[in-house]
């Protein structure tokens, strides 16, 4: 009972977080220390979610979190007090430094000393992840500042403070036992381990800058202090250009009209299609990849061979040559939707020499493979992509056979490598839940590995929202949900609209979803925070991707 209460109340405090961020957005500014950051503050402080950890424990400063922020910010967003949110307004043309964060594909500016400017292309799903990380890090700048400061008048430095500033300017050259014993003030003033704390000066530093940390922890609190006197307030400002083009899908038109024109100018846009949303490589791979590294296909899949490519670049840049000269089209995304896309021929395709060689296919299907959207976006691109198009005088429907989406997610039920089949997509927050019977079965995945679990699955609003008490609501209620993600809800949408009820596809094309555990949040030690999947990812995405391209080989012509 208590907790379908914490569950109700995180699902409140998710719903009123983003009418708030939204109410932001359209008002164009707010002070993260003022009025408007405070209610976001206690909003998420309410929700607590997991990848942030000890985010709620004021003398702990969240290390895991810290870091798994930093790597989707821009280099240098702890140093600035002014962030503003642009959409493509031509600051490449003015000679900035373009900074691309570790693990987001989006541009980055720093215009001086005290601004970031980093470019929104993928709808508001991207402004609500970008402010909930920032409030993650103000809360965390907030903590450090208590921490490190003795408060009187002047707000004096404690002696530790003086050593961690020391070492993030880098005046003076430290031994290494003089290093150590900054690592442990660092560890004392964090409230961590000295353990916890090295582990994290190696997580965060590199060769070209092994004190990182230091600087980090550093500028984070300096911030934090020069907002409190009121010498730098920091803001969050979204320019007007943002405001007006959030919602009207430019990006995602310019991305669809070019894929259209690409298919049309190639003369495959009146040729049966399969569209799969994916990474750039699992199909390319299981297609070309044997022909291009001179290997002999097996009766069984040879998932080494993956695990190797994976590893190489040298082999991937050998594939992906071979498969240009093979048929396959490569449209490297200059829209802005940050989606790239790969058309591929199969009556062009060579299939006695890849694992599916005992396939009786001899169509003239094309298979279309697109990146990853991001939230939202899905919606967008996909809804693009299946309008009708004209070409030379004439309106023409794509024939889509069949709509694949494949990628990573949030188990609920098992653990990282894990497979989840969707039956159903709930979205978080609304009433809008898709029902729809997924091509893929639970009988396609039977391995000795890697366990499957089919289900409904969760579309949320954001990852970085999730808590354990409303992840356990969906999981041991009646919803039985076997995993999250963020895109699912928003596909099937775009899907159902075209098809049942705009009628720009055929209503008789047939879907597969298919999902990889790329955590468990409901884990400790197994959420986003804690890393990546690794190769860990490589069996469980080659064996979705095999079933996705054996029943596209099977279908009816």
């Amino acid at each position: 009972m208590a907790t379908n209460l914490r569950a109700r109340e995180t699902t409140e405090a998710i719903e009123r977080l983003y009418v708030t961020m939204r109410h932001l957005f359209y008002r164009g500014f707010f002070k993260p220390g003022g009025v408007s950051g405070e209610t976001i503050r206690n909003l998420l402080m309410t929700i607590s979610p997991e990848i942030y950890g000890s985010m709620s424990i004021s003398n702990k400063v969240e290390l895991d979190g810290l870091l798994y922020v930093l790597d989707r910010l821009p280099e240098g967003i702890e140093e600035t007090a002014f962030v503003h949110l642009t959409s493509d307004e031509g600051f490449e043309k003015g000679g900035f430094e373009v900074i691309v964060p570790k693990k987001r594909r989006r541009n980055c500016y720093r215009i001086d000393e005290h601004q970031m400017n980093i470019e929104v292309l993928l709808g508001r799903s991207e402004i609500y992840d970008i402010l909930t990380h920032l409030t993650f890090l103000y809360i965390e700048a907030d903590k450090i500042r208590e921490l490190a400061y003795i408060k009187d008048e002047d707000y004096r430095p404690t002696r530790a403070w003086r050593i961690i500033e020391e070492v993030a300017k880098g005046e003076k050259k430290f031994s290494r036992k003089e290093k150590e014993v900054a690592l442990i003030h660092l560890s004392s003033l964090l409230g961590r381990t000295f353990d916890e704390v090295l582990n994290a000066y190696n997580s965060f530093g590199d060769d070209q800058n092994p004190d990182r940390l230091f600087k980090i922890i550093y500028h984070l609190g300096k911030a934090s202090l020069d907002d409190m006197k009121g010498t730098r307030e920091r803001e969050i400002f979204f320019s007007a250009i943002l405001r007006e083009r959030v919602g009207h899908h430019l990006f995602g038109e310019r991305w669809a009209n070019k894929v259209k024109e690409v298919l049309a100018s190639n003369n495959l846009h009146m040729r049966p299609l399969h569209i799969i949303s994916a990474n750039m490589h699992s199909v390319k791979n299981m297609l070309f990849a044997n022909d291009a590294l001179d290997k002999k296909a097996t009766k069984e899949v040879d998932y080494s061979l993956y695990q190797d490519i994976s590893n190489k670049k040298v082999l991937q840049e050998k594939v992906l040559n071979h498969s240009q000269k093979s048929g396959l089209i490569y449209i490297d995304d200059v829209s802005g939707s940050n989606i790239d896309v790969q058309i591929i021929d199969l009556s062009k395709t060579n299939l006695k020499n890849t694992p599916f060689a005992g396939a009786k296919y001899s169509g003239e299907d094309v298979v279309l493979v697109f990146d990853y959207a991001f939230g939202e976006q899905a919606f967008e691109i996909m809804d693009e992509l299946l309008r009708p198009y004209e070409f030379n005088g004439e309106v023409y429907t794509m024939k889509v056979k069949s709509i694949s989406i494949m990628g990573k997610a949030g188990i609920l039920t098992g653990g990282k490598g894990d497979i989840m089949i969707p039956t159903s997509h709930i979205f978080e927050g609304t009433a809008d839940n898709y029902v729809f019977e997924n091509a893929l079965k639970l009988e396609d995945f039977q391995d000795d590995e890697i366990t499957a679990y089919e289900g409904p699955m969760i579309t949320v609003l954001g990852t970085s929202l999730q808590n354990k008490d409303i992840l356990s609501y969906f999981m041991n209620t009646t919803w039985k949900a076997v995993g999250l993600e963020m895109e699912g809800a928003h596909y099937q949408k775009a899907i159902q609209v075209a098809s049942k009820i705009r009628h720009h596809i055929s209503p008789d094309l047939f879907v597969m979803y298919g999902y990889y555990a790329s955590d468990n949040p409901l884990e400790t030690g197994s959420t986003l925070s804690s890393g990546g999947l690794g190769l860990t990812g490589v069996k469980p995405t080659y064996m979705i991707t095999y079933r996705i391209i054996e029943k596209i080989l099977n279908s009816p012509k």
